[in-house]
Order: structure tokens, then C-alpha cells, then sequence
């Protein structure tokens, strides 16, 4: 290997090495014996990437990632990001329902979303809602921090949950006047507008989609009094990623955290359901939602709602 091309490897194993989730797990020179073997013969940076995405596949996480230079110019599509924006009704018997989606982007895109999603909840909020239908099914994942901020008012104030690495150490996510914080700090968005009725009980709706960000928020609302859970298990990456740009250009997308509820029970895969439902594929069927049609029955039986 030429000089830059082994430098350049060993920068990337050595931040995996310090910073994975698995740090703990794994053999590490196995694993840099096998990398550089691998990449045995490479002459410029560029001749390592396949070895160092079987060196993140090998960690075992399902998560990590890597970018080359062209795909890390715009990593999160901020210059053309856009999303489809929350949606929120008012549903029988006094129930609201906010479906929440997927967002990535820049900051400019995040508020977009906080302040279009924070609209649909006060829409279906209406007159002070019994009780609330969360729909995580379409949130595949993005930023978790605009989607904590629209669902703030129905989380209810308080800890929410946390990342955990390696070591054990946590950083606290909680929820003050509808806005998260994460270990004390605000997360830019402002305060939410407050619920006609405060904790209400919710119905959470997920599905195989519901992934990383959206299993985050799955994990929020674990633990929440008089909330239950219905759809099917999430896909099973409930665990956060942090960006590390390399000498050249390319991104090093590792997973350094798994998410942890209020109680402080931790998550690394798939998350199922209180009740499961598995929405009907049948062309019949496409105008019903068994998954929805489940929760409000169930939502329809609390105190609030009777």
C-alpha cells in the first residue's frame, strides 16, 4: 500500500476503533488485519472504500455508513431538501390524529416542519382532543429532533428518553413547555403550543418503515402513561449516528449510540407493537386501515374518551 492510502485506512479504523457502539465487541486486530488485507495494493484514498465499508458492515450494527466525496457534498440534501409535511385531522368521537413524517435537511428545513407540523396538531386538536393517534408508520427515518418538537405538546413534559454509548454514559432527552431538549439544552424550535387537554391518552401506530429517527420517537413515547402501541415491529435500528468527514472529502456515518426509554431500557432492534396489526394488501382493502380502526377502539375504552 502506498503511504497516503495506509494512513488514510487507519484514520478511519482508528475512529471507529474510539467511537463505535461495538467498540467493546470486536476484535480489533482482526478486524484491521483483515481491512488492510483488503486493501492490499491501494495507491490513493480512494482505493480503500470497499474496505472500509466491510470494516462498518463487520462492526454489526445494521446502521453505520460511508459516503464517498461526491455523495458527503450534500449529505443531508440541504440544498434541494424537502418533505412531506405532517398531517392532522380530527377523527370521530373527539380523537385527534397527526401522522408523522420523515424530514431531513438544514435547519431551514427542520423549522418548515416544526412550524406545518405544529399547524396540523393545533388543527386537530380543535376543541381539546380526548385522546391522540401518533402515526409513526411513514417515519423512515431523518432528523429526530424536528419530529420530538411537533410531538412535544403530546409527549407531555418531563424525560422522554436517552441515547446510551458504550460505556454506559447518558445523554437525556426531555421535553419542557412542548420543546426538546437533549441533556438540559433546547433544541432550536421554541415552545409548543399546549393541548386542550393535557395527557391524553395516545395511540401509537408503527410499522417495518418506522426506522432510526422514527424508532426514536417510537422509544419517546415508551414508558408514557395510558399510551399503547399497535401496527407491526419497526424496522430495528434504534440507535444514533454521528458524522465524521475524512481527509478527502468522504464521511464516516457511525453508529456511537443505541436509544433508551424514560425507565431506561435500552433498544438495538426491532421494536414491536402492544397489538399487532397487519394492514390488509388486498386491493379490497385499500381504502381500510385495521391499524388505525384498532387504535381508536382501544382509545375509545380510556376514561378520557368514553
Amino acid at each position: 500500500m502506498a503511504p497516503a492510502a495506509r494512513t488514510y485506512l487507519s484514520k478511519a479504523l482508528s475512529i471507529m476503533e474510539e467511537h463505535s457502539l461495538k467498540r467493546h465487541q470486536v476484535d480489533w486486530a482482526d478486524l484491521r488485519n483483515k481491512a488492510f488485507s483488503q486493501a492490499r495494493g491501494a495507491q490513493k484514498p480512494a482505493d480503500t472504500y470497499k474496505a472500509i465499508g466491510l470494516a462498518l458492515d463487520a462492526l454489526g450494527d445494521r446502521h453505520s455508513t460511508f459516503w464517498d466525496p461526491e455523495q458527503a457534498k450534500d449529505p443531508l440534501g440541504a440544498s434541494t431538501a424537502s418533505f412531506e409535511p405532517p398531517q392532522g385531522r380530527s377523527l370521530k368521537n373527539g380523537i385527534g390524529y397527526i401522522s408523522l413524517t420523515a424530514v431531513d435537511g438544514s435547519q431551514k428545513t427542520y423549522d418548515a416542519y416544526v412550524r406545518q407540523g405544529r399547524a396540523a396538531v393545533a388543527k386537530a386538536d380543535g376543541a381539546g382532543a380526548c385522546g391522540w393517534v401518533v402515526d409513526l408508520r411513514r417515519e423512515t427515518g431523518g432528523g429526530m429532533w424536528p419530529v420530538l418538537a411537533v410531538a412535544g405538546p403530546i409527549l407531555g413534559d418531563g424525560t422522554v428518553g436517552m441515547f446510551v454509548d458504550a460505556d454506559g454514559k447518558k445523554f437525556v432527552w426531555s421535553i419542557k413547555n412542548g420543546a426538546p431538549y437533549l441533556d438540559g439544552k433546547p433544541w432550536a424550535g421554541g415552545a409548543g403550543q399546549p393541548l386542550g387537554r393535557s395527557r391524553p391518552p395516545v395511540a401509537v401506530l408503527t410499522g417495518r418503515p418506522t426506522a432510526s429517527a422514527g424508532e426514536a420517537v417510537v422509544v419517546a413515547f415508551r414508558g408514557r402513561p395510558d399510551t399503547r402501541f399497535f401496527g407491526e415491529q419497526t424496522r430495528g435500528v434504534p440507535t444514533g449516528n454521528v458524522p465524521h468527514r475524512l481527509s478527502d472529502g468522504a464521511m464516516l456515518i457511525l453508529t456511537e449510540v443505541k436509544d433508551a426509554d424514560r425507565t431506561g431500557r435500552t433498544y438495538d432492534e426491532a421494536i414491536p407493537p402492544d397489538e399487532e396489526v397487519v394492514k390488509d394488501p388486498r386491493p379490497v382493502a385499500r381504502h381500510q386501515d385495521a391499524v388505525l380502526d384498532a387504535a381508536q377502539i382501544w382509545l375509545l375504552k380510556q376514561a378520557a374518551c368514553r
